[in-house]
């Protein structure tokens, strides 16, 4: 592997432990992992399970190129495009519906991205305030944090990062850019910094760190983009095949286990409603009552595993009408 792609999958063994009852080694069986990025859970994959069809999705060029070389040797297909439009791409290679044995997503932002200067997600280094995951996107964060109105800084930091002290770096972001425009990441995390870090002095990360995830979120509507997502894994999951996601903060977390626990009730009735009307028919079966996560030996190791968390469900039989 390239050392500008080195990466360490997170729940590596974990990860494989989930799938081995939906790939066997003895089928053909088909894996989708719909966030490649440096690679390092489908080639645990196509280690584990020969015979097991790779398709890799990823919005960043460099990833799928990387991937591609990786794993050339095995059965692989990159799909170049955001995991939202799963069921165009999936269909653009003539997948059947209900034909995919298990579906991974790994959430969050690569080891690659964040290493990367240029791409501008990490004020660990400083680099351009751009944090698109697809290069080619219209808005980067530098277009937000110059050019959005007070409010809706507040809105985004507020919602996207939890932070308690948004309406203060909403309004220090304003007053900075009316005298010069924030043009790096280090610019903004020292201005950040230079304002609330008397708050921080009892907490372990940086005073920049939920805004940082804030804009990245907003700038490639990733809390939208997973609710669609998932939503389509639905009709591409065959019966018994598993649907694994690792995420990495409460939001999504939480995106997740509201969708788990929606499409494996009998009943979606409004409490209200004494005598079932829904005739909901269970689509799932959740496997992780509690997520996953990493073992301490893991964490220290891999500090990005710390706040990993792996549910796991199972797709259903198919109903009729679906």
């Amino acid at each position: 592997m390239s050392q500008t792609f080195s990466h360490t999958p997170v729940l590596a063994n974990e990860v494989i432990a989930q799938l081995s009852p939906s790939l066997d080694t003895s089928a053909n069986t088909v894996f989708v992992d719909c966030t490649l990025g440096g690679g390092g859970h489908t080639q645990l994959v196509a280690q584990g399970f020969p015979n097991t069809k790779l398709i890799g999705i990823d919005q960043d060029p460099a990833a799928l190129s990387h991937a591609s070389e990786a794993l050339r040797l095995h059965q692989f297909d990159p799909l170049a495009g955001n995991f939202r439009q799963l069921t165009s791409l999936l269909s653009s290679r003539g997948l059947p519906p209900n034909s995919v044995n298990a579906i991974l997503y790994d959430l969050g932002v690569s080891s690659h991205q964040l290493d990367t200067a240029e791409r501008g997600f990490s004020f660990q280094q400083d680099g351009p305030l751009d944090m698109r995951m697809d290069p080619n996107s219209s808005i980067s964060a530098f277009d937000i944090v110059n050019e959005w109105p007070e409010s809706e800084l507040f809105r985004i930091i507020r919602e996207f990062g939890q932070e308690r002290h948004a309406a203060r770096i909403a309004r220090v972001i304003v007053a900075q850019r009316q005298q010069e425009k924030l043009k790096t990441t280090r610019q903004l995390a020292n201005l950040i910094h230079r304002d609330v870090a008397k708050f921080y002095q009892r907490e372990s990360i940086h005073p920049a760190t939920r805004t940082f995830q804030a804009l990245r979120i907003e700038v490639n509507g990733e809390l939208d983009a997973i609710k669609d997502s998932l939503q389509q894994t639905l009709d591409w999951l065959a019966p018994g095949a598993r649907l694994l996601v690792i995420s990495f903060h409460s939001l999504e977390d939480r995106l997740v286990k509201n969708f788990f626990r929606y499409h494996s009730r009998k009943c979606v009735c409004p409490p209200e409603v004494w005598q079932c009307q829904c005739h909901h028919e269970p689509r799932l079966k959740i496997i992780t009552r509690k997520p996953i996560v990493a073992t301490a030996q893991e964490q220290k190791n891999n500090p990005r595993s710390r706040s990993a968390k792996l549910r796991v469900a199972q797709r259903t039989h198919i109903a009729t009408g679906e």
